[in-house]
């Protein structure tokens, strides 16, 4: 169904010349692929180049200045081989200009190619880095060499590229100028009025002008071709995304009218008032779950702002309303926690609650199905397992989604497709820019708790030096033995040769020296049973002190947990800290948060550690955090479903984003199978950026 014109830029990279078996493995590991075989031409098109070599500096040998790359023309004056057997020692060529003299110097040179390629008596045009030693000026291994009489041959401008270990500049140089050169006459799916605001060429004029810039500032962000580029990209992201919502809403809802039969009771039980923000979020939901459309509604609330009671409230909504709900977590622990935590709080209602994960086997997980087929289980908590063919549903109505990351429009898709079509609220516990929101989640409306349940107190944060480990160990020991609860975080589960920082598996060794049976370590490669069994007996109490990785990043709740150590924080990614940091403070005890760091510390990882200190508003760390890191490492772009942007930039590009956005919602309201002339072309856009999930909704029809 693609179009035919885009074949030629969807046929195999390796149809490219120069790209064989042994260097189609390179061109692969470079994109992020398998195989060669899973690499097309129009990939190369989207590696986009990250600086530039200005070749056009030509101040005769003499002037040269040391370490600055140069073109040089000059006659060739004589060879001077390195002697027999005497690989160590260079290989040298002189050349003069009417300045001076250059040394072109060659190391393990084999056969005749110098003599060929540099002829005595011959002028030619080098180019490389000189360097003087002792007033004499020299060129290793020169970037380009050409005779004069084919400088045409030696580009004085060129884009640098990201590569891979085996992969050099000018091969991947030469398989970008094919992929452009098959770039066809696209038809033009950008608002003429648009183009002239905008100033945008044509999409084909961008790709060229992208890979053959003339200088520094056509490979900046904001150079029109890369803004128009960045523009399509958006487009296609946000078609996509108008969409699915399309598309899904069209399925309708159960309408849910709730009583306050279930509700009322567990309100009036809570330890706590719901939140200004709480109350608000609440009733947006229920706003949109009493109309006949179905609810796409996320739920974004910082570290500890209760988003699962909003949830409780929506799922008994939907129980009074005579209908099931499900809550979906990304993993076991998180699931049994949940269910731990809505059972208890939804026991003045009387609701029957289940739990089904992956490990639940036999008998046990007959009997479930069984109440949930029959509609006896009101409530399902779980995994994935919750969505899987042998889970049948007497009347599923909504669908609570914890931790969007794990979530994506791909996986919304699949859950539609399956015919199962309750209203659906899908939460995060990371607060994620608005312009990330509009970027993965366009297709649904957004709620946002931003207050703390009441008597939650600060977390101080204070930054350490790793010099002063044994410090924190020597606090450590006089507040375990009051009584208190810590944390203690490391980046890795193991020893590794490729950094010097300390395993989860060795701190914890050392720990355990020091204060025995107190100490417990949990790490994703551990047995799911084996790290539920240690992370009970934190929250027990049998044990005092958890070592771990990132496996205890969200929805972990052990209340009387007080001290977080993070050690290396400088490794970690802002937004990540602080969901660390967000494991205490979560009762009414005082909390403290130890950012353990290696000297130096770099300008990026200074600043990091500068906003957590300052702030502990989870909104305005992501914000910064997408400064400092941009939205690929933010989200993680191979999450499914999470927008990893080949050419454009969050950062750069934000106002394209929300033009973007209106843009696909007006083509949408007015074409919306995109029939029309215009909606033809944005078909072949939908292609272009390999947005198959668009195209499949609308071949549905």
């Amino acid at each position: 169904m693609r179009p035919a014109l885009l074949d030629p830029l969807f046929s195999s990279l390796d149809t490219l010349p120069g790209i064989g078996p042994k260097t189609g493995e390179l061109y692969a590991r470079l994109l992020g692929r398998e195989s060669i075989g899973d690499c097309r031409v129009v990939d190369l098109l989207f590696h986009i180049p990250v600086s530039l070599i200005d070749r056009r500096r030509q101040p005769g040998i003499a002037h040269a200045p040391s370490g600055a790359i140069v073109t040089i023309t000059g006659r060739v004056d004589r060879h001077q081989p390195a002697p027999s057997g005497r690989s160590n020692v260079p290989y040298r060529v002189f050349l003069h200009d009417e300045t001076g003299e250059l040394a072109l110097t060659f190391f393990r040179v084999k056969g005749n190619w110098l003599e060929k390629t540099l002829p005595v008596d011959e002028t030619v045009i080098v180019s490389g880095k000189v360097d003087w030693f002792n007033g004499r000026a020299s060129m290793i291994h020169p970037d380009y060499m050409v005779r004069a009489a084919e400088s045409e041959n030696m580009p004085l401008v060129e884009p640098v590229y990201g590569l891979t270990a085996g992969l050099t500049l000018r091969p991947l140089r030469k398989s970008v100028e094919a992929a452009v050169a098959r770039v066809p006459d696209l038809p033009e799916w950008l608002d003429a009025a648009l183009l002239r605001k905008q100033g945008f060429q044509s999409a084909k004029e961008s790709f060229r002008r992208l890979h053959e810039p003339r200088d520094e500032a056509d490979i900046d962000p904001q150079a029109p071709a890369r803004r128009r580029l960045a523009y399509d990209e958006f487009l296609a992201g946000q078609l996509s995304l108008a969409l699915v919502r399309q598309r899904l809403r069209k399925i309708s809802g159960t309408p849910i009218h709730p009583t306050g039969r279930l509700s009322g009771p567990v309100i009036a039980s809570l330890p706590f008032s719901l939140t200004q923000s709480q109350s608000v979020a609440v009733d947006e939901i229920l706003a949109d779950m009493s109309g006949a459309e179905r609810m796409l509604r996320l739920l974004q609330g910082d570290v500890g702002s209760g988003k699962t009671a909003v949830a409780l409230m929506a799922m008994l909504a939907a129980v009074e309303s005579g209908g099931q709900a499900v809550l979906m977590a990304p993993t076991e622990i998180l699931a049994r926690q949940h269910h731990a935590t809505l059972s208890r709080m939804a026991a003045p209602a009387g609701v029957t609650i289940d739990v089904l994960t992956g490990r639940t086997k036999g008998k046990e997980r007959d009997a479930i199905l069984e109440r949930i087929a029959s509609g006896e289980t009101q409530i399902v908590i779980g995994t994935h397992a919750l969505f899987q063919d042998a889970v049948s549903y007497r009347q599923l109505v909504l669908a609570v989604v914890d931790e969007q990351h794990r979530f994506g429009v791909h996986q919304r898709l699949r859950l539609t497709a399956k015919g199962i079509s309750p209203h659906m609220l899908v939460m995060t516990a990371t607060p994620i820019p608005r312009t990330l929101v509009l970027a993965a989640f366009g297709d649904m409306d957004v709620s946002k708790l931003t207050e703390k349940p009441a008597g939650r107190k600060p977390i101080q944060t204070v930054t350490i030096p790793n010099e002063r480990t044994d410090e924190i160990v020597e606090r450590l020991d006089v507040a375990l033995r009051q009584g208190k609860k810590a944390y203690w975080i490391c980046p890795l589960v193991e020893e590794s040769e490729e950094t010097d920082a300390m395993s989860a598996d060795e701190r914890y060794q050392n720990l355990v020296r020091r204060f025995g049976r107190d100490v417990g370590l949990v790490h994703g490669r551990m047995a799911g049973p084996d790290k539920d069994a240690v992370m009970l007996a934190f929250k027990n109490g049998e044990i005092r002190l958890l070592v771990a990785t990132t496996v205890v990043e969200v929805g972990v709740d052990v209340p009387d947990a007080t001290i977080m150590v993070i050690e290396h924080a400088e490794r970690f990614g802002l937004a990540q800290l602080h969901q660390l940091r967000g494991r205490v403070g979560r009762g009414d005890e005082a909390s403290t948060c130890i950012l353990l760091y290696k000297s130096p510390l770099s300008e990026t990882g200074r600043a990091r550690l500068s906003v957590l200190r300052e702030t502990e508003d989870g909104f305005l760390i992501a914000e910064e955090d997408l400064k400092l890191r941009g939205e690929g490492e933010l989200l993680g772009t191979r999450q499914s479903g999470t927008p990893g942007f080949l050419i454009a930039s969050l950062e750069a590009h934000g106002d394209l984003l929300e033009m973007a956005r209106k843009d696909a919602v007006y083509v949408i309201d007015r074409d919306p199978e995109l029939t029309s002339e215009r909606g033809q072309a944005l078909r072949t856009l939908l292609y272009l950026f390999r947005r198959d999930e668009a195209i499949r909704f609308l071949r549905a029809g």
